[in-house]
């Protein structure tokens, strides 16, 4: 899970030396999240059905691979042109990563332990989002940003050869289903709305906290990263915290509680202007709540997903939060590009608010439904 989003927070934390070095203008900084994450949207609902016959360690090894060529080509990239295939490469792994995760916790973890996990393996993205911050971040410093990205990609590789022999053999690829439906319905077109929303606000702050702190805050760029790296360690403590709260009962409530959350970390950004110090509390928030959303949201999938569809349905609530995450810092961009930030963040505050509104109306529909 980490290695298949290195890519947006790697991206996001080198934003001021790519800009300085590359000549790469706010506005082509937030497409390539936006290339990225479109890719993934359109490839997850295929992602889902290709995983569900391939199995969990075949689909787990093209991930990281296919993470290891994108960061590669990224290291290497003279300008904007092979920067943005790479990135739109790298939507590969994205679309991969949450139905194989699930299915490899559905196939090896007890029911009553499923929820725990899943929030663990859910914060290895925020993992990625630590190292991007931190590690990667300051050896971009002393050697320059190609060498941290070349180091991701070393480590990825890696990682594929590890899942290829420590992971359980798959199964015998299951043969096509007659009919793989992708049509949206009940609890997972509900939750694709949600992680719509709530993917657009999480990635304008991924792309551009950053920038937002070397440009308004006056901070340099290793304490700008440092801001990703605090994003990435409160949503792992996040996560993992979230999903285990997340039982039956308690979880359908959980998504909107988390995007109110976020509403106010995000009017925290914004303050920030006036009171740079209040830029660290607003990314903690921002990973205690907002991150958070996604491990919840894909509890609830683990939860309550048909027999064989457990890939399928994460795959489409997935492709929501992709879509959301290509959205969200385009548009954001043109603030970013004239400096005006605060309007920016009212932008994040409002996609958290109508995620908070599809989850509550959902949780009441749902209790309702069920006769509670």
């Amino acid at each position: 899970m980490g290695f298949s989003m290195l890519q947006l927070f790697l991206l996001g934390a080198l934003g001021p030396r790519l800009v300085e070095e590359l000549g790469l203008s706010a506005t082509v900084l937030g497409l390539t999240t936006t290339m990225g994450f479109g890719v993934a949207a359109v490839l997850s609902p295929a992602g889902g059905r290709i995983v569900d016959r391939m199995g969990p360690r075949r689909s787990l090894v093209l991930l990281l691979s296919v993470s290891a060529m994108a960061l590669t080509l990224i290291g290497s990239a003279p300008g904007t042109g092979l920067l943005l295939g790479a990135v739109a490469l790298g939507g590969v792994p994205q679309a991969l990563a949450n139905p194989a995760t699930n299915k490899a916790v559905l196939a090896t973890v007890p029911p009553e332990r499923r929820g725990a996990v899943t929030g663990m393996k859910q914060s290895g993205v925020q993992l990625g989002a630590f190292a991007a911050g931190l590690p990667l971040a300051a050896l971009a410093g002393g050697l320059g940003w190609r060498a941290a990205v070349w180091t991701a990609a070393g480590a990825a590789l890696l990682a594929a050869v590890w899942a290829a022999r420590a992971l359980p053999a798959d199964p015998a690829p299951a043969p096509a289903a007659a009919r793989a439906s992708f049509v949206l319905r009940g609890m997972v077109a509900w939750l694709a709305v949600f992680s719509l929303f709530l993917g657009a606000g999480i990635a304008s702050v991924n792309t551009y906290v950053a920038l937002y702190g070397t440009q308004r805050l006056g901070m340099g760029p290793a304490a700008a990263a440092g801001l990703v790296a605090v994003l990435g360690l409160a949503g792992i403590g996040g996560r993992v915290g979230w999903s285990r709260a997340a039982v039956p009962g308690l979880a359908e409530r959980l998504p909107a509680w988390l995007a109110f959350g976020a509403l106010g970390a995000a009017v925290l950004l914004g303050a920030a202007a006036s009171a740079p110090v209040l830029v660290w509390a607003g990314v903690l928030a921002i990973g205690v709540f907002a991150v958070s959303g996604n491990a919840v949201s894909m509890v609830l999938v683990v939860q309550r997903a048909a027999p064989g569809r457990a890939g399928q349905d994460s795959a489409l609530v997935a492709a929501g939060f992709f879509a959301g995450f290509a959205v969200g810092p385009s548009l954001f961009a043109p603030f970013a590009q004239s400096g005006r930030y605060g309007v920016g963040w009212t932008l994040v505050a409002v996609e958290f608010a109508l995620a908070g509104a599809v989850a509550w109306a959902w949780a009441v529909r749902d209790r309702r439904e069920r006769g509670r």
